[in-house]
């Protein structure tokens, strides 16, 4: 993690963002557990994952929110193309559409941290 100043750290933050029938949101929530966020805190470099979710009568907005040490990481995790959605087979079942990239932040961390 690089300090930019003291107390505070720059890290990495990539959002990716699915739509489901709100009728399959708690499955499709546990799988994304099963697959997504279990590799994303497989990789060295990841500093945590979460799961946004918001229903909207008949569909649900998921959000993975992962946390990263550098861009490198994220390449570990996402291949040279960062920039690109990753899928896996069975997101089929679920997902209304397939979006085609992810987004990427910087993200200036205001806490303290023991290293």
């Amino acid at each position: 993690m690089k300090n930019i100043a003291p107390d505070i750290l720059k890290r990495i933050v990539r959002i990716w963002h699915g739509r489901t029938k709100t009728t399959h949101a708690e499955a499709y929530r546990q799988f994304v557990i099963e697959t997504g966020i279990k590799e994303y805190t497989s990789i060295e470099g990841n500093l945590g994952a979460q799961i946004w979710q918001r229903e909207e009568g008949e569909i649900t907005h998921i959000w993975t929110v992962s946390w990263w040490k550098d861009m490198e990481s994220v390449r570990a995790f996402a291949g040279d193309e960062v920039e690109k959605a990753k899928y896996y087979a069975d997101d089929k079942k679920y997902l209304l559409e397939f979006e085609p990239t992810v987004a990427h932040y910087d993200a200036f961390d205001f806490k303290t941290f023991k290293q």
